[in-house]
């Protein structure tokens, strides 16, 4: 959850930081860190729920991250379209309700 705290941070800075200073977005803006940062979210997040199956026996929550992560990656197809940064954090908010449902459901199944 912490990770895709940190990708909706970067993003909303990111959106604000180009909306403000069109220079400004040199390095934040670059495709290399999106791609390391959705590909660091889909190892951790692979794990994380797999894991989360594995101790309490609930898909839910997997399927839940797994489609905020899709929509994370649909998102980086949409770079000069404007809607990356939305769709973005819509992803990282759905990852992140996939997480916190994995929290419930491991509470929940002792």
């Amino acid at each position: 959850m912490g990770l895709s705290g940190l990708c909706a941070v970067h993003c909303v800075a990111t959106a604000v930081l180009l909306a403000l200073l069109a220079s400004a977005g040199g390095l934040l803006g670059k495709p290399i860190i999106h791609e390391v940062g959705l590909t660091l979210a889909m190892i951790l997040g692979a794990i994380a729920l797999g894991r989360g199956i594995r101790e309490h026996g609930f898909v839910l929550p997997s399927i839940v991250g797994a489609m905020g992560l899709c929509i994370m990656g649909y998102a980086m197809t949409l770079h000069e379209t404007g809607y990356e940064p939305v769709l973005t954090i819509l992803g990282v908010s759905v990852l992140a309700l996939g997480h916190r449902l994995n929290i419930m459901a491991k509470r929940d199944s002792f």
